[in-house]
């Protein structure tokens, strides 16, 4: 039994593909060998213990970010169809090697957010969620108010982060924290 590892989710099972238990997938990671390298990988059903499976193969769909893969032991359209809304996952230390300056979109979270106020920097949240399906935003939840907002995870809006010291700084147009 698996217990106490951090898991990534690295994409949703949509559906299966064709008749020979290929799986459709939506990609929740910047990094398409997740889904195109063979190695070991878990789905996931809601919040119960996640099963290992070998990727065997997978493509992209050309102009998409979802992917067609097989995992070794799925071998029809029924069995595909079992895993549809299932969570894909790899563990939290199989992250891939950054440069220096870049970081994983899931390392914001918990961050502190601060905003500066004149000549002055304040705290005035918690990076709280992350929504990249369409766009790269970060839910920030607001200190004063305790309401969530979101922001464009941009370099003219999150103008510095600073994962040693566990925040960022935001420099948002005037009324963003406000809607």
């Amino acid at each position: 039994m698996i217990e106490n590892e951090d898991w990534l989710v690295v994409g949703i099972i949509t559906s299966s593909h064709g008749i020979k238990g290929k799986l459709n997938i939506q990609s929740l990671s910047d990094f398409k060998e997740r889904f195109t390298k063979p190695g070991k990988r878990w789905v996931q059903k809601n919040a119960e213990e996640p099963i290992p499976y070998y990727l065997t193969s997978g493509c992209q769909k050309p102009g998409k970010e979802s992917f067609i893969i097989s995992l070794e032991g799925i071998k029809d359209k029924n069995e595909a169809d079992n895993l549809k809304q299932h969570k894909l996952l790899v563990k939290s230390n199989d992250i891939p090697k950054l440069r220096d300056n870049e970081f994983h979109l899931n390392q914001l979270l918990d961050l502190d957010v601060k905003l500066q106020i004149e000549n002055d920097i304040k705290v005035i949240g918690k990076v709280v969620d992350l929504m990249t399906e369409n766009n790269n935003l970060i839910v920030i939840r607001l200190n004063k108010n305790n309401r969530n907002v979101l922001i464009p995870f941009v370099k003219e809006i999150v103008t510095v982060i600073d994962q040693k010291n566990n925040y960022l700084i935001i420099d948002p147009p005037s009324g963003l924290l406000d809607l």
